[in-house]
């Protein structure tokens, strides 16, 4: 994956996937419910990372066609290919949004937590690579849009009724 070119522009990240841009690029990704977005950031290189993770273990499923969906293939995949394009592991930082519980009301085993469980499959990858989790904003009950900007790292989220928050 090349990083986008060194314009302001938004790039969109999809579900299940990742895109790596450089300063100035921002970086968004919509529809953040039970999924978590993680984004990592090295301060020095201004190179920022985004993955929509979707589902947290990709050792419950025999056929694994897209690594970024899954928080233990994706986070390292990110990881290494910002390496690959000049970020340093030792500088990367993190940052988590999301892993609501979108369906209220409804019984835990039938939800499955998976909001729960895609975060805290994050933060122990995250954690197992040395990653530090500068801020998160997870959990609840809403959905939300995150937005990585690569000239600072700072992450904006809206949340349904265009509430902003900058972490």
């Amino acid at each position: 994956m090349e990083p986008a070119a060194r314009s302001n522009v938004e790039i969109q990240v999809g579900i299940a996937d990742y895109k790596i841009a450089m300063d100035p690029g921002r970086l968004i990704t919509l529809g953040l419910g039970s999924c978590v977005g993680v984004s990592l950031y090295d301060p020095l290189s201004r190179l920022g990372g985004l993955l929509h993770v979707m589902l947290p273990d990709s050792t419950q499923f025999n056929n694994v066609t897209k690594p970024a969906k899954f928080a233990d293939l994706g986070i390292p995949l990110i990881i290494k290919e910002m390496q690959s394009l000049g970020a340093s592991p030792g500088r990367i930082q993190a940052k988590l949004v999301g892993g609501a519980q979108m369906f209220l009301g409804l019984d835990d085993k039938m939800t499955l937590n998976i909001g729960h469980r895609n975060t805290e499959k994050s933060r122990e990858i995250l954690k197992k690579m040395g990653i530090p989790i500068l801020d998160e904003e997870v959990g609840g009950n809403r959905g939300r849009t995150m937005i990585l900007d690569t000239r600072n790292g700072q992450v904006t989220i809206r949340t349904l009724g265009n509430k902003l928050k900058v972490i």
